[in-house]
């Protein structure tokens, strides 16, 4: 027996969403139930939607990879979870946990392929595809559900779970703390949260901005330093500085200039996604024996390792709250850039919607 919940989808690549209905399964033995309260709205969300990614997998597709709810519901061999726990989903919900990758604790490296939270073939239900947290509830194993800590804002919380693990992850990688000179390219979503996460964890933060016009805001967030790269200048000034450039933005940009920035040994990481080609100029790493390197989001213990590091730090998202009504708007907000700094939608309004 299955749920009938109210959402809100794409029926057709590159058209707006629209209210759909879509069936989640029953609640199995180690599955959870999830009351969303609050999803944030991702520029991955838009790519699977306008095609950027390739053709939709099913229709409709619901996205929505930033989840905070409550648990409803918890299976009978369910351990981790109870019911009326805050808790949170983010990118995936299933992998295989059997290879290599899985059993290290990064289960979005799983070599069989990880199962997004929506639009990939769902091993639980077979024949179906996952659905996303555009919805009024959503049901999932509970290794893949998070503790979300009570003492954070949850609709500002909602986008750690793709946002906040994406910078978080790379930045203890590469061993962030005190004294590491962090530069931080781009102060959208992904950025935004990069120079909080850096600061929290000790380091000197500079953004790059190609303009003067979110001087302020990077300021306001904690940043250290501002540099416009716009003119090109900043890359002689900067050159050599960095111990770690952390690459946020979505479009490609000019690898030699901002490799040219790191000092010995630093890493640039590369967070934003894009589908176009960048060229990496290899004799640039070669100098300074630099690395060039890309990071997807984190495994399940490293997401409850960054919520909990978050709590601890007062570190969440600067949103805008919407309603499922307004999504469609907001996308086309997010293209023209005009968010400070991640839209979430409030849960309750899909009950709302008629499809």
């Amino acid at each position: 027996m299955t749920t009938t919940v109210n959402a809100f989808g794409a029926q057709e690549a590159g058209k707006p969403l629209t209210p759909v209905t879509i069936e989640r399964r029953d609640v199995g033995p180690h599955d959870v139930k999830i009351d969303i309260l609050y999803c944030g709205i991702c520029h991955s969300d838009i790519n699977f939607v306008d095609g950027s990614f390739g053709p939709l997998p099913v229709s409709p597709l619901v996205p929505g990879h930033e989840i905070v709810g409550r648990i409803t519901e918890a299976g009978s061999a369910v351990t981790r979870h109870r019911v009326g726990d805050l808790v949170g989903i983010g990118c995936m919900v299933n992998s295989c946990r059997e290879c290599e990758n899985c059993r290290a604790g990064q289960e979005q490296y799983c070599l069989k392929g990880h199962t997004l939270v929506f639009g990939s073939p769902d091993p639980v239900e077979p024949g179906a595809h996952t659905q996303g947290g555009y919805s009024e509830a959503i049901v999932a194993p509970e290794d893949f559900v998070v503790r979300v800590p009570e003492n954070l804002d949850p609709a500002a919380a909602a986008p750690l779970l793709c946002a906040g693990i994406t910078v978080y992850a790379p930045l203890k990688r590469f061993g962030t703390r005190t004294g590491t000179r962090v530069a931080v390219v781009g102060l959208g979503g992904l950025g935004h949260l990069g120079v909080k996460m850096a600061k929290a964890m000790g380091a000197e933060v500079t953004v790059l901005s190609q303009s003067e016009s979110k001087r302020e805001a990077a300021a306001a967030l904690g940043a250290d330093h501002y540099a416009v790269t716009g003119d090109g200048s900043a890359f002689t000034e900067l050159a050599n500085t960095f111990d770690l450039v952390l690459n946020t933005v979505s479009a490609p940009v000019s690898l030699p200039d901002y490799l040219g920035m790191l000092r010995l040994h630093g890493t640039m990481v590369n967070v934003g996604v894009t589908t176009e080609p960048m060229p990496v100029d290899v004799f640039t790493l070669c100098q300074n024996g630099r690395s060039y390197v890309g990071s997807l989001f984190g495994g399940i213990a490293e997401t409850q390792e960054m919520l909990d590091f978050a709590a601890e730090h007062q570190v969440t998202a600067d949103i805008e709250l919407i309603g499922a009504q307004d999504i469609n708007t907001a996308y086309q907000r997010i293209h023209a850039s005009d968010v400070r700094y991640r839209f979430v939608v409030d849960g309750s309004t899909f009950a709302d919607l008629k499809a």
